[in-house]
């Protein structure tokens, strides 16, 4: 298990019934990247991959 399946968890435990929208995602990503800038590397590469997941080519 990494470390980060507990925030995954977390999430899933606590929100996992809810929808939300894209724009709402996006939004809550710059929030955490205003509030933690170290983390903006990682936030952007996850915020790609999401962007391309239907990607055939990747």
């Amino acid at each position: 298990m990494y470390f980060t399946d507990r925030g995954i968890e977390e999430l899933a435990d606590r929100r996992g019934d809810e929808e939300v929208s894209v724009g709402w995602l996006t939004e809550r990503l710059r929030e955490f990247v205003d509030l933690n800038p170290e983390f903006e590397t990682p936030i952007e590469r996850l915020a790609t991959w999401l962007a391309r997941l239907d990607d055939e080519d990747e």
